[in-house]
């Protein structure tokens, strides 16, 4: 995983892959018939991590609907804080370089952010539901705003390496889509920007 977070999936061989994990080169053809399936296997490896996070917040019926979906970014942000905006995430590394070589990996990513955005769709509704958004909200449009929005986000924070395009897509989300300042993280001086 470390491997190709820090190489990418193109740029991991078996080699570099074998030798991070310590293991002879027959091992890795012993679990794996090819580089595909490699990549299938770490893509359902870090999405397991996700839908933990999903359920951790914007499927945790205990939050408030919006404060799930503010815990979600701010999760993101701060893994990306924590390693020093160097690794982006797997989904959208692996959707950038590697979906046009294999339709199974681009299969799987389709199936990945469909998951998510209708676990931020759904965080939406319940907000409906509880009176935290206007009847009228277009929760798959956002939906679908969030997830696209938060990846370009996360492609850029790794490209410059600073939060504030995160930062800038928070606020986006939060002041002017949801219309909910209320929900902004508080700023931190070193990495936050205002945008008006």
């Amino acid at each position: 995983m470390r491997v190709v977070l820090e190489r990418g999936y193109s740029g991991a061989s078996v080699r570099d892959i074998i030798q991070a994990a310590g293991v002879p080169q027959g091992s890795f053809t012993n679990h794996f018939v090819s580089k595909e399936a490699f990549g299938l296997e770490l893509l359902g490896i870090y999405f397991a991590e996700t839908r933990k996070l999903i359920q951790a917040t914007l499927g945790n019926e205990f939050l408030a609907p919006l404060q799930g979906l503010r815990e979600f970014v701010d999760a993101n942000k701060a893994r990306l804080r924590d390693e020093g905006m160097q690794h982006g995430c797997l989904s959208g590394n692996f959707s950038a370089e590697a979906s046009d070589h294999s339709a199974n990996i681009s299969l799987s990513l389709r199936e990945i952010f469909s998951e998510v955005r209708n676990s931020i769709a759904y965080c939406l509704r319940r907000a409906i539901r509880q009176g935290a958004l206007p009847q009228d909200t277009a929760c798959d449009t956002i939906a679908g705003f969030v997830v696209s929005g938060l990846q370009g986000a996360i492609l850029l924070t790794k490209v410059e390496r600073t939060l504030q395009p995160i930062e800038q897509f928070e606020y986006v989300l939060f002041a002017l889509t949801l219309r909910r300042p209320d929900l902004l993280a508080p700023p931190q001086a070193a990495t936050t920007t205002a945008f008006a």
